[in-house]
């Protein structure tokens, strides 16, 4: 028989030993990560919250835009976390495979590849620790496929692009013929503007001006409205603006001061040209009732500076041809002292002055832009003076600034797809192997997802796009 005394000590040896196993046990928590230590009391609810929630592709675009997407749940480390697409509206506008998600982290990228041209709803997840989950939508718009795909980007935010000037660093400033704001863009991608200036207040003016051509002569950048009536036959002083910007800065760092003005070039130009025998009809073409995009009407569309003048500017016509018929040349009037009338405020004594007129044989096509390079080489984007319904020609012309000298067709531009080309930004050097030119359309009335809205109609601005194409010059 065992003797009673035994006992006891196993007690002690149990007791011993799990004290042991509770010091061990501690010590072993104490050694994981915070992340399990919340765990161990709950994870809360997954954040998900999106930078924009409308997006735009286009059916085989490269480098279309994108969003980013911030995630986070309490409790859990953030790059534990992960990020897909759940659901489509419409999968023959994109699949839950065509949504991609990089990066780590409290901040990830999403790209979507489109499949077909319409609107879709895509259903983003997270997935957060402890089994829990949360959602948001992207609401995604996919215009179709373009000719020159790999070529092209679309600066989003705008879908009336109508003038640009290049500020350096692959930087540019557009302006929109439908509102009056300035947008800095970079050039070689497609997306949202870095950044906007609106410069109505500044001008003091109340309705679009119809901005519609640039030019840029050292730190200045010259705009002007269109000078013309609007679509209704009216006029509308807004649309007589004649405005300077001073640049500071380049690149993503630019900044855009307002500085001078001048609304009385409409009426010095025809003036002038009363004075010269109504030989261009602008007293005609400025009537009370008139439509602007006539062949015997009145509207300004292109800007640039004379060859080796910071003075003289030439103003280049979408309306009238010269003479206004089928066939007839391409206006440009040289404004002799644009530099005086930036500065002049408003002053009631200070005119316009003229040089005589230039006519451009463009085919029976007229001025849509003009831009010069410090070789005082020209590129000019010639189209329709009629509201086109992008069935009209469009081309490309090279031209050495002389009057006399006629321009050459560097090329016939593309009109199968929506929109109108309506800007050059820059002129490389013509003679050199392998320049290549940005050209960006006016998309405005362009119906870019199938659905009957014109682009300028659209309920959401990041849904609004214009198209910039880089064009070989020399192939």
């Amino acid at each position: 028989m065992v003797p009673f005394h035994a006992a006891p000590p196993r007690r002690v040896r149990r007791v011993r030993h799990a004290a042991l196993a509770l010091v061990a046990g501690a010590a072993a928590l104490s050694a994981l990560p915070a992340t399990a230590m919340a765990g161990s009391t709950g994870y809360g609810t997954p954040t998900i919250k999106l930078s924009d929630a409308y997006l735009s592709g286009a059916v085989g675009a490269t480098g279309d835009p994108t969003v980013t997407v911030k995630v986070g749940q309490s409790g859990a480390d953030a790059g534990a976390l992960t990020v897909s697409a759940t659901a489509t509206t419409r999968g023959s506008v994109a699949r839950t495979g065509d949504v991609s998600v990089t990066g780590t982290g409290a901040t990830r990228k999403v790209t979507v590849r489109a499949r077909g041209k319409g609107y879709t709803d895509l259903t983003l997840g997270v997935n957060g620790l402890g089994g829990k989950s949360a959602t948001t939508t992207l609401h995604y718009a996919a215009s179709g496929a373009v000719r020159d795909a790999a070529a092209t980007r679309y600066p989003t935010g705008s879908s009336d692009s109508s003038a640009a000037v290049d500020v350096g660093g692959g930087y540019m400033v557009v302006a929109d013929d439908e509102s009056n704001v300035l947008r800095l863009y970079r050039r070689d991608a497609s997306g949202a503007p870095v950044r906007t200036w609106d410069v109505s207040s500044d001008l003091d003016v109340d309705k679009e001006i119809d901005i519609e051509a640039a030019a840029r002569v050292g730190d200045t950048i010259y705009w002007t409205g269109s000078l013309g009536n609007n679509k209704d036959g009216e006029p509308k002083e807004d649309r007589f603006t004649l405005f300077t910007t001073t640049v500071s800065g380049s690149g993503a760092d630019t900044e855009l001061e307002v500085d001078g003005s001048y609304r009385g070039l409409r009426e010095d130009l025809v003036a002038w040209d009363k004075a010269n025998g109504d030989r261009l009809g602008f007293a005609k073409g400025t009537a009370d009732g008139q439509v602007p995009k006539q062949i015997d009407g009145f509207n300004v569309e292109g800007l640039e500076f004379a060859p080796g003048s910071g003075s003289t500017a030439y103003l280049g016509f979408r309306a009238p041809l010269v003479p206004p018929a089928e066939g007839g040349k391409a206006l440009l009037v040289p404004v002799t002292n644009a530099d005086e009338l930036a500065r002049s405020g408003g002053n009631k004594d200070t005119h316009a002055t003229f040089g005589d007129p230039i006519t451009l044989d463009l085919g029976g096509l007229s001025i849509r832009d003009i831009r010069r390079n410090d070789k005082g080489q020209y590129l000019i984007v010639a189209g329709s003076w009629a509201a086109e319904d992008n069935s009209a020609p469009y081309a490309l012309y090279s031209w050495d600034g002389v009057a006399g000298h006629q321009p050459v067709k560097r090329l016939d531009l593309p009109t199968a797809d929506p929109g109108g080309w309506e800007i050059v930004v820059d002129v490389p050097d013509l003679t050199a192997p392998g320049a290549r030119a940005q050209v960006i359309t006016d998309s405005g009335s362009a119906d870019l997802y199938g659905d009957g809205t014109e682009a300028k109609d659209l309920e959401h601005e990041e849904w609004k796009k214009s198209r910039s194409v880089s064009f070989p010059l020399n192939p």
